[in-house]
Order: C-alpha cells, then structure tokens, then sequence
C-alpha cells in the first residue's frame, strides 16, 4: 500500500468512526483513496417520504458523507463551502445504495468533488457536486501534515 493510500485510509477511518450522524443513518465506509471515496447505505422504511420513495436529505446525506471522506483524504481538516445535487431517478425501499465520490480539482485551499449515487442496479439516482475549503488542522490529529 502506497504511502499517499495508507494516509488516505486512516484519514477515511478516523473521520467515520466519529461520524455519529452517518452511522445513524446506517452508512458504511466502503473504501477510499486520496481524493475518493464509496460510501453504501441502504435504504429503509424510517428514510420513506410521502410519495414512498426515499426522502432526498438522505441521498443529500449519504453524497455529502462520500464528499467529506474524500475531501479530507489527505490530511487537512476541510469543509464544504457549497454542495448542490440532482436527483435522477427515485431510491426504493430496501435499495442499496452507492455513493461514489471523486476529486475533479484540488488547488490551494480549494477543491470540487463530484458524487455518483448509483442503486444495487447500477442505476443511476443522483448527481453531487461538493466545493471544499481546507481549513486550520488535520484528520489525523496526532500525525504532522503531509
């Protein structure tokens, strides 16, 4: 394992083992890399709106948790200074889903993300788009930046 996805690794690991609100949710950190990230939820009744489909703050949630393990792969606290989303098609009950998150530009204090949430089908149900702004401090705060 190279130097750059062993950080990447332990960055993802760290960020979600404290991530409560994700785990609640019944996400799942599937792998990542540096500037990448899969995250898998599936979905359940308790994540239904009223025309029986999954609610879209879930698909929001599950494309920003993605965007967030990317986008802190390499050591550097960083946040999200804007996100957007477009929904495709509907999630179902009992979907599995997939969000795939991959950095598109990483320069000075900024980067842009791109997620993919795909179902069990490899269907495609929504697209993100995540800004990042690298703030003060690391993921890994026991570790000197890289």
């Amino acid at each position: 394992m190279t130097d750059a996805l062993s950080l990447a690794s332990r960055c993802a690991q760290s960020l979600f083992s404290r991530d409560q609100a994700s785990q609640a949710m019944g996400m799942r950190l599937l792998s990542s890399g540096p500037g990448t990230a899969r995250v898998g939820m599936s979905v359940r009744d308790d994540m239904l709106q009223g025309h029986g489909t999954c609610h879209g703050g879930f698909l929001f949630a599950l494309a920003d948790s993605a965007f967030a393990l990317a986008c802190n792969s390499y050591n550097d606290a960083t946040v999200a200074i804007g996100c957007s989303i477009d929904y495709i098609a509907p999630a179902q009950l009992n979907d599995t889903l997939t969000a795939d998150c991959r950095e598109q530009s990483r320069s000075g204090r900024t980067g842009n993300y791109d997620v993919r949430i795909e179902n069990q089908h490899g269907q495609l149900i929504a697209l993100f788009h995540g800004k990042s702004y690298k703030v003060r401090g690391t993921v890994l705060a026991q570790e000197p930046q890289v």
